[in-house]
């Protein structure tokens, strides 16, 4: 693995206005659409940073204790896009490759911002790669700010 730098960022905004956007919890028959989406989504990054293994998901065990902080963004029975609250943390927001640029991203961290914020006042932080410009902008512009910034070995 090569050196790198990530974020720790802070969410400073206002709770925020969302539309009505219908949010499913993760289940099991999701699992293999949403390890292929993942994936993708991180295969580039991790290569570039040489994070092995490159493509992260393998088997269902791996997120097992972790579902039901998962939620899904679904169209008919397409994963659109997924993220991941856990307690005040937001993780693993993914937008499905072929969904990407239509503001899907910013309606899963909109509504995780929401529903982390139905639950508690405490500080939302989300961690994100240096390379990973496109979700540090996304993040800067709904209210994240660096807060700090760490070499990764």
């Amino acid at each position: 693995m090569k050196s790198f730098y990530a974020y720790e960022m802070k969410y400073e905004g206002r709770a925020p206005i969302i539309d009505t956007v219908e949010i499913t919890p993760f289940c099991e028959k999701y699992y293999s659409q949403y390890e292929r989406i993942y994936n993708e989504c991180f295969y580039e990054m991790r290569e570039a940073l040489d994070v092995k293994p490159y493509n992260f998901y393998s088997d269902i065990e791996q997120i097992r204790g972790r579902m039901e902080n998962i939620f899904v963004l679904m169209h008919d029975t397409i994963i659109i896009g997924s993220v991941g609250c856990y307690g005040t943390e937001i993780d693993d927001l993914i937008v499905n490759k072929q969904f990407q640029n239509r503001g899907y991203g910013r309606t899963l961290l909109l509504w995780a911002i929401h529903h982390i914020r139905t639950h508690t006042d405490e500080p939302i932080t989300i961690h994100v790669a240096e390379w990973n410009q496109n979700a540090i902008r996304l993040y800067k512009e709904n209210g994240f700010v660096v807060t700090i910034k760490e070499k990764v070995n």
